[in-house]
């Protein structure tokens, strides 16, 4: 019973002590992470999207690199697969799957071929989202696949 009260004791006061609302690194509103539509959506077996890092054209933090991942989810949020890098850029290579990859601030475009990385075989008919992430920032469109 004494350690209960001395657990409550401690959650109350880490609780006086603690700041209210919790923060992660900022992000000013230009720099925030965008990503355009698919097309063609719906798309069967390939399809294509613009992402862009770092807020250009202004570019507010320049001479900065993101850490960029692109990948697409199943209804149930399985990772699919990474979409490639269409063109190289920043010395990043095209092709290379967009799978935390260091960019600086641009505008690019990601290419999904359609494939589930799992077993190299195009994906079922459905649904999938595909997640945009710069620094810990996600944005999301639907794209659907159609057969």
């Amino acid at each position: 019973m004494k350690r209960l009260w001395a657990a409550l004791g401690l959650v109350l006061a880490l609780s006086a002590i603690m700041p209210r609302v919790a923060s992660a690194q900022s992000i000013s509103e230009a720099a925030k992470p965008s990503m355009k539509q698919n097309w063609p959506n719906p798309f069967n077996p390939v399809t294509t999207t613009e992402i862009s890092v770092g807020g250009p054209p202004t570019c507010p933090e320049r001479g900065k690199s993101y850490h960029v991942t692109v990948r697409v989810l199943n209804d149930i949020g399985r990772v699919v697969a990474y979409p490639a890098l269409l063109g190289s850029s920043g010395g990043v290579a095209g092709g290379t799957p967009l799978n935390n990859v260091l960019l600086s601030c641009g505008t690019y475009r990601a290419f999904w071929d359609g494939k589930v990385l799992s077993n190299g075989k195009e994906a079922a008919s459905g649904i999938y989202f595909i997640e945009f992430r710069q620094d810990g920032v996600a944005v999301a469109v639907k794209a659907i696949v159609g057969k």
